[in-house]
C-alpha cells in the first residue's frame, strides 16, 4: 500500500527522515557519554519509541500518567512522569508501581513533597521523586539557590521517599534562533541543574540523577559535565518551529499531513483543502518567529517544498492554501481539484494529537499504520 490509497487528511511519518533524526540525537549524546531519555509526548507511538530505544535510548519521559500506563503495557518499564505530581494522581502512580513499573515522579513544591511522603507512608510505598528546578524562568521548578530546594529534599528523604535526582527543562530555548544563543542557553541549563544537585549533596541528601533537556539545548550543548541524562522529544519528527529556531532543515521534518484540494476562490488566490484545524491543530507557533508559515508549509505529494505557498487559513475541516505576500489568480491551474498535497506543521506534538494513527512511509514508498496513544 502506498500513500495514493490513503484517505485524506492523513498524518504521515517519513520513516527515513525519522531514523536520521533519531541517529543524529543519539550519536551526539553517546559522544558525551550521557544517557538519553526521549520525551514520548511528541508521537505517543509505540513504533516510534521502539526505534528510539533500539538506537540506544534508556527509558522514556512521559507527560501524562495514561502515557505511562500505555507504554508500560507495551513493555517499557523505566519511565519518568515529568509533570508536577498532585495528590489526586498519586493513586494512579501507585497502581503503576505496584504492577512493576519503575515510575519516577516529580515535585517542585514543599506541599507536593509532603503530600507524596504522607501518601507513600500510608500505602507503604517508597516513591522515587525527582525535584524540578527552574533554569530559565520559563515554566515550573524551584529556583536553584532558593532554600526551598533543600526543604523539599529534606521533606522527601525524612518522609521516607527516595530522592532520585533533579530535573530541568530549558523551554525558553524555543525563543532563540542563533547558534550562540542556543549554546549559551544549553550551558545555563546544564550549569544550574548541576549546581542544584551539588547543593542537595552538600546538604547530605542523595542526588544520583541530573536530568536536563529540550531539543534545542540537547542539539546545541557543547559541555555536559555533571549531567547523567538528557531528555528531548520533538527532535524525532521536528517541525517548523524547530526549523525557525535553527536546529533542523525543512527537509529533516518527518511529519506532514496529506490533504486534497477540494475547491478554489480564484479571485482571492485561494485553493481550498480538506485539512482544517482539526487535522493541523490551531497551533500558530511560527507567528512570533522570524518566518511565519501560517498553519504549515505546502509541499507536493512527494514532499517537495512548493516555494512560498503556505496554509494561510483554517476552519474546522477546510484549509486555505495561498501564496505569501501576493495573490495567485492562477491558483486553480497550479492546484487543481483532486490534487494531493502535504502540509508540514508548525508543531509536531499538536498536529500529531489531532490524529488517531500515523501512516509511516518507508523509503520504498510502502506504508504501515502506526497507532497513537491518547488520554490522561
Amino acid at each position: 500500500m502506498g500513500i495514493q490509497s490513503l484517505n485524506t487528511p492523513a498524518a504521515l511519518i517519513d520513516v527515513g527522515r525519522m531514523r536520521h533524526n533519531i541517529h543524529r540525537m543519539q550519536s551526539k549524546l553517546d559522544k558525551f557519554g550521557v544517557g538519553f531519555r526521549p520525551h514520548v509526548k511528541t508521537t505517543k507511538c509505540k513504533n516510534v519509541v521502539e526505534a528510539q530505544i533500539a538506537a540506544g535510548a534508556q527509558g522514556i519521559t512521559v507527560s501524562t500518567l495514561k502515557e505511562a500506563e500505555q507504554f508500560f503495557e507495551a513493555g517499557i518499564r523505566d519511565i519518568v512522569y515529568a509533570v508536577g505530581m498532585v495528590p489526586t494522581k498519586l493513586g494512579q502512580a501507585l497502581a503503576l508501581r505496584r504492577k512493576g513499573c519503575d515510575l519516577k515522579i516529580v515535585a517542585d513544591s514543599l506541599q507536593a513533597a509532603k503530600a507524596i511522603a504522607d501518601f507513600g507512608r500510608e500505602q507503604e510505598e517508597r516513591f522515587e521523586v525527582w525535584i524540578e528546578v527552574d533554569v530559565d524562568g520559563h515554566r515550573s521548578g524551584i529556583q536553584v539557590e532558593d532554600d526551598l530546594l533543600i526543604d523539599v529534599g529534606r521533606a522527601l528523604v525524612e518522609g521516607g521517599m527516595a530522592l532520585g535526582g533533579v530535573l530541568a527543562h530549558a523551554g525558553s530555548s524555543y525563543e532563540y534562533n542563533t547558534k550562540e544563543a542556543l549554546v549559551k542557553m544549553a550551558e545555563q541549563e546544564r550549569s544550574l541543574t548541576v549546581r542544584a544537585a551539588e547543593r542537595l549533596r552538600s546538604a547530605g541528601f542523595p542526588c544520583p540523577v541530573v536530568s536536563i533537556g529540550s531539543t534545542p539545548t540537547a542539539l546545541s550543548a557543547e559541555n555536559l559535565e555533571g549531567v547523567t541524562e538528557v531528555r528531548a522529544g520533538v527532535y524525532v519528527l521536528f517541525d517548523l518551529v524547530m526549523h525557525n529556531v535553527g536546529v533542523c532543515e525543512i527537509s529533516d521534518i518527518a511529519l506532514s499531513v496529506l490533504t486534497t484540494v477540494i475547491g478554489h476562490q480564484e479571485e482571492k488566490g485561494w485553493a481550498i483543502i480538506d485539512a482544517g484545524w482539526m487535522a493541523m491543530s490551531r497551533d500558530r507557533g511560527t507567528q512570533q518567529q522570524t518566518h511565519d508559515f501560517g498553519y504549515g508549509q505546502v509541499c507536493a505529494e512527494d514532499g517537495q517544498v512548493l516555494g512560498d505557498y503556505v496554509m494561510t487559513g483554517a476552519n474546522q475541516e477546510h484549509g486555505i492554501v495561498s501564496r505569501v505576500n501576493s495573490t495567485d489568480t492562477n491558483i486553480a491551474e497550479k492546484f487543481p481539484i483532486g490534487m494531493r498535497l502535504r502540509i508540514v506543521p508548525n508543531h509536531a506534538c499538536a498536529t500529531g494529537a489531532q490524529h488517531p494513527e500515523y501512516h509511516a512511509v518507508e523509503e520504498d514508498g510502502s506504508v504501515e499504520t502506526w497507532p497513537r496513544f491518547y488520554g490522561w
